[in-house]
C-alpha cells in the first residue's frame, strides 16, 4: 500500500512553547516551522507550502506589525497563490483587516484553540488544491491554441499576439524557418477573426512558376492568353471577405510585387487581360522563411510592399528552441497516426524521448511529423524508439543531465537578470529574488558574476 504524504503547513511563528503546541496539534499535516523572516523564506523555497500560518508579531520587534506585514508582502511576491492566515493579537483587528487587503486569504485572533484553527487551515487547502486543479485544467487547454501545440514560454507568447491581432483587421507578417506551422498560425489569426465566416484561401508563392503566379492571384479573362478558354477568378477574389495567405511572400516576382502593392492600396483587382476593376474585402496574411529586411537591402523586396505586409509581425520559433514542445507534439501525432494507421503504439521509450529533446529538428514540426508518422508505420513493438525515429546518437546535442550545474545555471541566469532589473542595485535586486543582500553577495562571488 503506497503512504500518501501530509500535505506542507509552514507555521511561522516565534514563541517556541507555541510552536511545539501548533505541531502536536497539526499532526495530520507535514507542519514545517520557522520564528523569523529569513528562516520564513528559506523554509517557503525549500517547500514551497500551499498553506502558511504567520504570527504577525515577529522579531526583531514583536511589538510592530509591519514587520509581519511586511513579511506576508514578500511571501505573496515569492508564491502568489500561497494561502496565508495571519495571526493577530486580540487588540489588531485593524491589522488583520488590512493583512487581508494586501492578499492574505484569512485572520485569526489569538489566543489559539486548535480546533477552530483547524478548521481555517482545512479549508484553505481545500481552495488552495481546487485552484491548482484549475490551473492545471486551463494550462492543458492551453497546450492546444486552434490546432497549435504548445506550453513553451516561447510559442505561448506568439499565441498571446494572436489572440490580441486577430479581431483586427491589420495585415499579418509570420517569419519562421520551414515547417515551423506559419499556415496553422495563419489559420488560428483567422479563425479568431471576424472574418472567420469568410474563407481562408492559401497560395504559395514559391511553388508556382512567376508565369503563373499572377493569373493564380488575380484571375483571367477568357481569350488572356493561349488555353485561357473561359474566365476564372483569382485567389485573391476567392478570398472576398476573408483572408488570404500568402505564403513565402519573399519569393514573389519583383513585378508582381508592384500589382500586388496597388491591391492593397486601392483594393480593387484587375484580372490578366481584363480592364474591369474588381472591388475586394480581404485581410492579407503573409509569411516567409527569408529575412525581408535583407531582400530589400538588396533590391529584391519592395520596401513599400514589405511596410504594407508587416503592419504586426510575429517571428516563430525554431522547434528546437520551444522547451517542452517537442515530446508533446510527439504524442499529439501519435494519437493522430494510430487511429489513422489502425496501430496501437502506446508510448516513446526513454531513448526515443532523449532523443526527441536533444535532436535539433533543423525540419521543424513538418520533420518531426514524418518521423512520427514513419514510426508508428514502421514500429514492431508498443514503444516508438529511437531507432523508429531513425535518430542517431551522432545528431544528437549534449543535454545536461548534472542537477548541481543545471542549478547553477539556472540560478546564474536569475541572479543576472534580477541585477539588470535592479539597475545595479544589489539591495533591489536581493529583493527581486527573495533573498538577503548578504546571501546574494555570497552567490554572486559563488558563480563570478561581474556587476
Amino acid at each position: 500500500m503506497v503512504q500518501q504524504t501530509k500535505p506542507d503547513l509552514l507555521i511561522i511563528e516565534d514563541d517556541l512553547g507555541l510552536q511545539k503546541q501548533l505541531k502536536w496539534s497539526f499532526d495530520q499535516y507535514n507542519v514545517v516551522l520557522a520564528h523569523d523572516r529569513d528562516s520564513a523564506l528559506t523554509e517557503l523555497r525549500r517547500f514551497q507550502p500551499k498553506v502558511i500560518t504567520l504570527d504577525l508579531g515577529l522579531p526583531p520587534d514583536p511589538a510592530n506589525a509591519s514587520v509581519g506585514l511586511a513579511l506576508l508582502e514578500e511571501i505573496l511576491q515569492l508564491a502568489p497563490t500561497t494561502k496565508v492566515i495571519v495571526v493577530t493579537g486580540n487588540d489588531q483587528r485593524e491589522v488583520a483587516l488590512q493583512a487581508v487587503e494586501l492578499g492574505a486569504y484569512d485572520y485569526y485572533q489569538k489566543p489559539i484553540q486548535p480546533d477552530e484553527l483547524t478548521l481555517i487551515i482545512k479549508r484553505a487547502f481545500e481552495l488552495a488544491n481546487l485552484e491548482d486543479e484549475n490551473r492545471k485544467h486551463f494550462k492543458n487547454n492551453k497546450n492546444s491554441f486552434h490546432g497549435i501545440i504548445a506550453t513553451s514560454p516561447e510559442m505561448l507568447a506568439v499565441c498571446q499576439k494572436i489572440e490580441k491581432v486577430s479581431p483586427t483587421d491589420v495585415s499579418v507578417l509570420l517569419l519562421g524557418d520551414s515547417g515551423t506551422g506559419k499556415e496553422l498560425l495563419a489559420k488560428a489569426v483567422h479563425d479568431i477573426s471576424p472574418r472567420s465566416s469568410g474563407q481562408l484561401v492559401a497560395i504559395n508563392c514559391a511553388a508556382i512558376p512567376d508565369n503563373l503566379l499572377e493569373s493564380e492571384l488575380f484571375g483571367y479573362e477568357a481569350g488572356a492568353f493561349t488555353g485561357a478558354n473561359k474566365t476564372n477568378m483569382g485567389k485573391i477574389e476567392y478570398a472576398n471577405n476573408g483572408t488570404l495567405f500568402l505564403d513565402e511572400i519573399g519569393d514573389m516576382p519583383m513585378p508582381l510585387q508592384a500589382k500586388l502593392l496597388r491591391f492593397l492600396q486601392e483594393r480593387v483587382v484587375e484580372r490578366v487581360g481584363g480592364r474591369e476593376s474588381i472591388a475586394v474585402d480581404v485581410r492579407i496574411i503573409a509569411a516567409t522563411h527569408h529575412s525581408l529586411e535583407d531582400l530589400v537591402a538588396q533590391g529584391k523586396f519592395r520596401e513599400d510592399l514589405f511596410y504594407r505586409l508587416s503592419e504586426v509581425t510575429l517571428s516563430i520559433p525554431p522547434l528546437a528552441k520551444r522547451n517542452g514542445d517537442v515530446v508533446l507534439i510527439a504524442r499529439k501525432l501519435l494519437e493522430k497516426y494510430n487511429e489513422q494507421y489502425s496501430r496501437n503504439i502506446r508510448s516513446f521509450s526513454k531513448g526515443a524521448v532523449h532523443a526527441m529533446e536533444s535532436y535539433t529538428w533543423p525540419g521543424n514540426v513538418r520533420e518531426l511529423e514524418n518521423k512520427i508518422k514513419s514510426a508508428v508505420v514502421m514500429s514492431d513493438s508498443n514503444q516508438v524508439t529511437a531507432e523508429d525515429l531513425q535518430i542517431d546518437e551522432s545528431q544528437l546535442r549534449e543535454m545536461p543531465l548534472n542537477l548541481r550545474q543545471v542549478r547553477e545555471e539556472a540560478e546564474t541566469r536569475a541572479i543576472q537578470r534580477a541585477i539588470v532589473l535592479a539597475d545595479g542595485n544589489i539591495s533591489q535586486a536581493a529583493k527581486l529574488l527573495g533573498l538577503t543582500r548578504p546571501t546574494l553577495y555570497s552567490l554572486i562571488d559563488k558563480y563570478a558574476i561581474q556587476t
